[in-house]
This record gives structure tokens, sequence and C-alpha cells, in this order.
């Protein structure tokens, strides 16, 4: 345990400024995330490097797929969410209601490890499986080791911290995959149980400035998906960046939430809906090879196909278009071209 950054004193509560939940504590309490709590009148963080989930994971699985396409990447994770989803799909590690031991770890470790593995699995950390902000303080200290090094970051994210923080660990973040819950503010708080959907809104254009950015939004049958919530999430990732990324993914019955998976229809509508608009649309947690591939914005001619996470490249070269020389959005290059 240490003490947390980003909090201040309001008479006998201690106030968290990490998040926009701000949970105002007294002696004794802890926070919506489950592992900042108010001990001698300090806000400590109970969660220091203590890694629950560690893989070596394809990038494509976070989901990135315009970031160093075909390497692998450390993952890591650790209990605690400052969300409650109804529908999470890490909730053992978000709420920890199993009771999963986690384990210490130093981030020369990390760095230690990254070093000790084959150039595919080089690439470097994604801070993934939970939220990863409500273990800032070792994410912002890890992060700019490898960073140093040489390394990427990753943070797979909902979104949910305040301007100061994000701030200050973007200088060391290569990539973000924001998960975008819903368009609408009431959704955050009668299914995820927070405050902030504005915030989240706000990382993402706070984060397009200085790193590759990709979207997912999970779509949960009469309760995201409408048509016009749709319209109105692909209209504000066009008002950003038509180029963004952006991955819709099948929801499945999980944690609390019992509805039936989401209907394949309801994923082509609103991949076709994003298509008409966005460069890269995108469709996870189902099998389709035509609408998990990357074409070309301009020419529509096939450039990566993809069956799960393995990929060919049939149509890139050096970031454009081969048929008709179109500028592809990549960060990095794909595994095995470019000194890879």
């Amino acid at each position: 345990m240490q003490e947390a950054s980003f909090y201040s004193r309001e008479g006998e509560k201690i106030l968290c400024t990490l998040c926009p939940q701000e949970c105002r504590l007294k002696e004794g309490q802890t926070g919506i995330c489950g592992v900042r709590r108010v001990e001698g009148g300090r806000l400590i963080t109970t969660n220091y490097g203590l890694c629950a989930a560690l893989a070596l994971d394809p990038i494509e699985k976070k989901p990135l797929y315009h970031f160093y396409p075909g390497w692998k990447i450390l993952s890591l994770g650790t209990v605690g969410c400052n969300l409650n989803c109804s529908f999470c799909q890490n909730w053992s590690l978000a709420r920890n209601e199993t009771g999963r031991e986690a384990e210490y770890i130093a981030p020369e470790k990390i760095l230690a490890f990254l070093e000790g593995q084959p150039a595919r699995g080089q690439l470097g950390v994604a801070y993934t499986y939970n939220e990863p902000t409500v273990w800032y303080e070792f994410v912002r200290e890890t992060a700019e080791i490898i960073a140093v090094e040489g390394y990427q970051n990753v943070l797979v994210t909902n979104g949910l911290i305040k301007k100061e923080p994000l701030k200050e660990l973007l200088p060391f973040i290569g990539a973000l995959n924001v998960d975008v819950k819903a368009f609408r503010e009431d959704f955050y708080r009668r299914h995820c149980r927070g405050r902030g959907f504005k915030e989240v809104l706000r990382t993402v254009e706070q984060a397009l400035s200085t790193c590759h950015v990709e979207l997912t939004y999970l779509l949960i049958p009469g309760l995201n998906d409408s048509a016009e919530e749709i319209k109105e999430f692909v209209d504000w990732v066009v008002s950003l960046d038509r180029k963004v990324p952006v991955h819709f993914s099948r929801y499945f019955p999980q944690y609390r939430l019992s509805l039936p998976p989401t209907p394949l229809e309801t994923l082509y509508r609103a991949w076709g809906t994003a298509h008409e608009k966005l460069s890269y649309v995108y469709l996870g947690n189902v099998q389709d090879d035509e609408r998990s591939a990357t074409y070309c914005p301009s020419c529509r001619k096939l450039l990566i196909s993809r069956a799960g996470y393995s990929l060919r490249n049939l149509g890139l070269e050096d970031k454009r278009c081969r048929y008709c020389g179109h500028t592809i959005r990549l960060t990095g290059h794909i595994y095995g071209e470019g000194g890879g």
C-alpha cells in the first residue's frame, strides 16, 4: 500500500479526484473502485503492484487493429473498477467478488520480463482486464520505466478519468482502446452505477491529441443499440476524426445481466451505419471475416484479412494502399515488416 495521487481534504472527509465519481470518504471508507481507502487521514491505494492477471496476448485482442498489427503484448490486470456494470465481462477482477488472489510485481520485473521475450512479444505492456486507472500510481510508474526503454504502453479503459491525471499519464502511452458503454448519461447511471459520460468523451478527445485511439462499443439488446443512439455515436466519432477505428462488440449474458446475446442483425445494422461515414469499422465477439478485415477507405480493396487473431497483409505497403496509394491509418508496423 502507498499514498494515492490526486485527492484533497474537505473537513473530516477525503475527496478522491482521480475520476469523475469523486468519492468523498471518511476514515476507514473505501471508494467505489474498491481499492482506494482512507487510512490515517490519507488516501491510500491498496492494489499498488498487485497483479491478478498476466498473459502475452495478440495486440488484436485488446482490440487494437491499427497499432502494430500482428505483435503480441504483455497484458496486466489487477482488481477493482470505478464502474459497476451489470454486464461486466471481467467481473471477477473488476469487483473481486471471488476473492481472486493477486501477487506483487515490481515495475522493474515487468521490464525484465519483456526483455526476455521473443521479438514478437517485445512490443510493450497493455494495462487491461480490469479498469487500469484504478491502479494509477503503479501504471504511471511502470509506463514511464518501460517507455524510456523504447517499449509501448497501452490502456484498455472505460475512459472514466479526470483531465489532470490523464494529462500526466499520456506522455508515456502509445495507444488507448476506450470502451464507450453507451451514448446516454442515464445508461451510465442505471447500468454502470457511475457518472461522467461527458468525461469519457473528453478522455477520447484528449487522448487523440497525443496518441493512437480506437473505440469499442458493446451492443446490448434494448439498452444501447437503437438506431438513433448508434447514429449519434457515429456522428460524434466523425466530428473528432473519421479515421478513428471503431469496434462494435457482441454482448453475451454475463454477471448480473441475463438478456439474450445481441442479434446478428443488430451488429450488421450498426456496422452499416458506421461504415457509411467512418474509415475503419469492425465487429467483435463474432466470427465474421468480412467485417473484421481492413479495407482501403478510398478504393475499398481488401488490405488486411483476419481470422481470429491471425492476419494476412494483402494490400498494404509502407502504410499505403497497394492499389490506389491512399494513406492508411496505422501506428507502428505489421510484425515481420519494417523491422519487426
